[in-house]
Formats: C-alpha cells, sequence, structure tokens
C-alpha cells in the first residue's frame, strides 16, 4: 500500500505529534507499506528518506501553545504537486481542524483519506469562526481517528462526527537499550524534566516550586531538565541554593533521550493540562524509568491511576515534592513503578498499534481507486 501522511507542525522542532507520525511512518515501512511524509520544515538539512518539506512554518497561537505550520496558496499548490506525484492509496492527516497543510489536503484531495485528532481542547474562537469552513474539508474524510477519548470528545463537540480510538504508540525496543550519560549513575539521586521550559502547560515552574523543599530533604540531589527554551531566563530565576541542584541540557536527540531517561532515578511530567494522551510518560517506562506525573486525565489513564506510575494533584508542588520522597525513598514501591510501567508500555508498542491503523486504511480503500489531487484552484474561493 502506498500511504501519504500529512504533518501539520514543523519536523525541525519537537513534539507529539510529529514523534507520532515519525514513528508510525517506520512502523508501516516495516510492514511492508511505501510511505511519504509532506510536513513544514525549518531545517531541511537532515531529512529522513521519506520526509518531503512542504516549506518554511510560521509560528501560530494553537491550543495553548505557539504551533509551528504552514498555511495559504503556496502551501496549497505543494499539497497538490505531493499528491499528483504520489500516487496514494490513502493519505492520513494529522490534526485537520488546525489551519495547516492538514485542512488543505483535505480540501485538495479526492479518494480515500482517513484523518487523526490528536489535541484536548475546548472550542475556540477561531474553530467556531471558521467552522462552516472546516465541515467542508472534514465532510471529505471517509475514516476518523482519535488517539484518546479526550482527543475524540473534541472532535465531535468541535466538528462532529465520531470515531475509532486507536493509542499513540511507542517503540519499546528503540528505549530498551541505551547507556547512561557519562557520570551517571551518580552517588545522589537523579530527577528529569523533558519538554518545552517556557510553556507554562508543561509545568516546569510546578516543578521548580517543589524543588526547595525537596532539596532540603535530598542535598545531593540533581535535576535534569531537557528541552527548548530560554534556558538562560530560566537559570536567572533560580535561587542559588537551587541552581547548584540544576543541569540544563538544551534540546537533546532521541539518543540523548534515551540516555537521559536511563540516567534518571525518576522522570517527572508536571504538566497541567491540554494533553490528550502522554506519549513521553510510555518512552519513560519503556526505558524501565519510574514516572511521576500530574492527575491530568490523559496521564492517570496511561499510569492505570497509579498502578504503572505515581500521580500527584495537578499544579500542587507540595504534594509533587512529597509524591517524590516517598518513591526515592521506597526501593519497592518504585520497583514495582518500574515493572508496571515496563509492562503497560509494552501494550502501546507500534507494532501492534500500527496494524490498528492500517485496518482503518483497509476500510476505505476503494478498488482501483488512488487519491487524485483538485487542480480546480478553487481551495481559496472558499474563503470568498
Amino acid at each position: 500500500m502506498r500511504v501519504g501522511i500529512v504533518c501539520p507542525y514543523d519536523w525541525s522542532a519537537p513534539g507529539g505529534v510529529k514523534q507520532h507520525i515519525r514513528d508510525l511512518a517506520y512502523a508501516l515501512q516495516d510492514q511492508g507499506h511505501e510511505v511519504s511524509v509532506l510536513t513544514p520544515c525549518e531545517d531541511e538539512s537532515d531529512l529522513e528518506p521519506f520526509v518531503v518539506s512542504a516549506g518554511r512554518p510560521i509560528p501560530v497561537p494553537y491550543n495553548g501553545s505557539v504551533a509551528r505550520l504552514s498555511f495559504g496558496p503556496v502551501s496549497a499548490a505543494r499539497v497538490r504537486r505531493w499528491v499528483r506525484d504520489g500516487e496514494f492509496d490513502v493519505v492520513h492527516v494529522h490534526e485537520p481542524a488546525s489551519p495547516s497543510l492538514s485542512v488543505l489536503a483535505c480540501w485538495v484531495c479526492d479518494g480515500p483519506l482517513v484523518a487523526t485528532w490528536h489535541s484536548s481542547s475546548e472550542r475556540s474562537r477561531a474553530m467556531t469562526a471558521f467552522y462552516y469552513l472546516l465541515q467542508t474539508a472534514m465532510e471529505k474524510i471517509s475514516g476518523r481517528i482519535a488517539v484518546s477519548e479526550k482527543a475524540r470528545q473534541t472532535l465531535v463537540e468541535n466538528v462532529g462526527g465520531d470515531a475509532v480510538l486507536i493509542p499513540n504508540g511507542v517503540t519499546c525496543k528503540q528505549f530498551e537499550v541505551g547507556e547512561p550519560f557519562e557520570g551517571y549513575p551518580r552517588p545522589g539521586k537523579t530527577i528529569l524534566f523533558l519538554g518545552r521550559i517556557d510553556e507554562p502547560r508543561k509545568g516546569l515552574h510546578v516543578l521548580l516550586e517543589a524543588m526547595p523543599t525537596i532539596v532540603g530533604e535530598f542535598g545531593d540531589i540533581r535535576l535534569l531538565i531537557a528541552g527548548p527554551g530560554d534556558i538562560d531566563g530560566v537559570r536567572a530565576s533560580l535561587a542559588p541554593e537551587i541552581a547548584d541542584h540544576v543541569e540544563f541540557l538544551g534540546l537533546i536527540s532521541e539518543d540523548d533521550k534515551v540516555r537521559a531517561f536511563k540516567s534518571a532515578d525518576v522522570y517527572i511530567a508536571p504538566n497541567t493540562g491540554g494533553e490528550s494522551f502522554g506519549i513521553v510518560l510510555l518512552e519513560s517506562m519503556a526505558a524501565g524509568t519510574p514516572v511521576l506525573a500530574s492527575d491530568i486525565e490523559a496521564f492517570a489513564k496511561v499510569l492505570e491511576y497509579g498502578e504503572a506510575g505515581a500521580l500527584f494533584a495537578n499544579e500542587n508542588s507540595n504534594e509533587l515534592a512529597a509524591t517524590l520522597s516517598t518513591l526515592l525513598t521506597d526501593e519497592a514501591r518504585c520497583e514495582a513503578l518500574r515493572v508496571g510501567g515496563f509492562r503497560r508500555s509494552r501494550e502501546f508498542d507500534w507494532a501492534s498499534v500500527a496494524r490498528d491503523v492500517v485496518r482503518v486504511y483497509e476500510a476505505v480503500l476503494q478498488p482501483g481507486v488512488k487519491v487524485e489531487a483538485d487542480f480546480s484552484g478553487q481551495v481559496f474561493g472558499r474563503f470568498g
């Protein structure tokens, strides 16, 4: 099967949707399918062979964050050319309600079309304003997937219709084998935060608020912070007695992400909301690193409400510190979470998840029908 996948977000930047699409592409290829991914890309110097750049993205506020997207007549022309050259059996777009390549692909494509919803959000003013325009794109979708119940609810409430639930996946074998950073494990305890450091909903501020208590109890503890953002600004905001216990890794590679998990005694996910799943939790669990996460619904489900990972009350830094203290002093509890998390991560291995996605593709395929591009040039006439 020839599969075309549309990624709405900048391929050069880290993110859950991009990671999902990348891993899905590899899993589909492992199962014998041909895959091409169309995506915006700021840096085209090191793209995977199956990735096609649609040009440089622009930053757009979206779903409580700033997404780097491509949209407009030039992008629409690139989508048409990609579809024409691809001769795809099915096109799979992600986040089709975002102002991006994905909604353009829905407007441009004629033929078997599948869409996946990732986001969990309230109905926005922009979505309300463009509801009827979005409907013209949504009507062309013949197979709908949601990665979580929250994402499915967003689809139902904002767009209408329903979707089959297929969760995010994790390439477990990628996280099983790896060495910690040089100098790790160290004599003291090590905790890890991974995410965009100046994006409030990632919750780094909650963890930093807990650090004085944590340092007071564990004088030799070290916090590794991995992710892009204003490192100098965050570092300058730290009290000296806390700064000595914090190490900033910056934006790290996939290989170094594995090393970071292997270096930590506990991975902490203090996200405050806006998450529909929690793929990074599964990555930590697959690496054998116990997880401590805020009890937002998406995370609680992944962690089986405390069976596969520990939870603390969302945005409660005092409870974060107290729960972490228990984990770092109770080896039996940590081992139980390590075993439970490792087991749980196997339920989401991409080898299995990709087969479920292929079943959706097969359900929408029409004998002898390829995906074709609409060359009427009227995509942006819809705004008239």
